[in-house]
């Protein structure tokens, strides 16, 4: 609020500009027994949770780049567990805006990568020590993600092994159908013939190219309006697709600015390791089918 003063240098009552804003609105100053802003948030609770150990200046910012990931994350989980069950009963349209919702939270977590550039090497050095073996390749919902989404991978698990809790969700990930297996068997129902291999595998197993999915992704894209929604469906998984891989190459590249070439806190070869993650693909026939139509 804005003060004028008079000649002597003190204070006038509040200038009539400063009460603008509020004119005519009905701001709720009294709260009673209503929720709060706060409360509501728990902002006790999620503001408290930032508790730097180095007393370096930037570990704030390592700190809470990494809580909002988690966050976004969280939304992320939330919203293809939502897709997938719609998928299952046929439902794509409500799928199709729960897909488009993580591509773009997707993109948001890509440009958390550029907050974090600003880091420097004797910043992250400064601290590096405070984290002990803990490291985002620990991060249990950063790989439901890749459960979900289709990256299985058993061994991921183990880690977690000491938090039952956290265990038992990842293996119930692990063993159930990805994204992408939801959506072959929904190709399946539309009749396309795909193979039992395919429809009936076991979850738990990487996915493998075959050429039944080729030929049924290649026979929507070909006719476009007889098969409209898988044609929008198979979109959909690209543009995922895409934005995780665009995800993993900032945090790459990131990673590259500020450690260089040194091995991760939890054990991995550090930038190597997250170069050899930006091969894989999670549907790799809504790619390799580009090629022939």
């Amino acid at each position: 609020m804005s003060e004028s003063r008079d000649d002597h240098g003190g204070s006038r009552k509040p200038s009539l500009g400063a009460f603008v804003e509020l004119e005519g609105e009905r701001i709720h100053w009294d709260l009673g027994e209503s929720l709060s802003y706060g409360e509501y948030l728990h902002l006790d609770k999620l503001l408290g949770a930032q508790q730097p150990l180095s007393g370096q200046h930037d570990e704030m910012l390592f700190i809470v780049m990494h809580q909002a990931s988690e966050l976004w994350m969280k939304l992320c989980v939330h919203e293809l567990q939502a897709a997938m069950a719609q998928i299952r009963g046929d439902d794509l349209g409500p799928a199709f805006k729960m897909l488009a919702r993580v591509s773009r939270v997707q993109q948001q977590l890509a440009q958390s990568w550029d907050v974090l550039s600003t880091m420097t090497p004797a910043d992250y050095s400064a601290f590096r020590d405070s984290l002990g073996k803990s490291s985002g390749f620990q991060s249990f919902q950063y790989r439901t993600l890749e459960y979900l989404i289709g990256n299985k991978n058993a061994a991921m698990i183990e880690v977690h092994r000491r938090t039952p809790v956290i265990y038992s969700q990842l293996h119930a990930a692990l063993h159930s159908p990805s994204l992408y297996d939801e959506a072959l068997r929904l190709l399946g129902r539309r009749g396309f013939p795909i193979s039992a291999a395919v429809l009936e595998r076991d979850w738990s197993q990487p996915y493998a190219e075959h050429p039944d999915v080729t030929a049924a992704w290649l026979a929507v894209y070909r006719n476009i309006d007889e098969h409209w929604d898988l044609y929008e469906l198979a979109e959909k998984l690209v543009d995922l697709d895409q934005r995780f891989q665009l995800w993993r190459f900032a945090h790459l590249k990131t990673v590259e600015r500020i450690i260089g070439y040194k091995r991760g806190t939890g054990g991995s070869s550090g930038v190597a390791y997250l170069a050899k993650a930006l091969e894989l693909r999670f549907f790799p026939e809504l790619w390799s089918v580009r090629t022939s139509i």
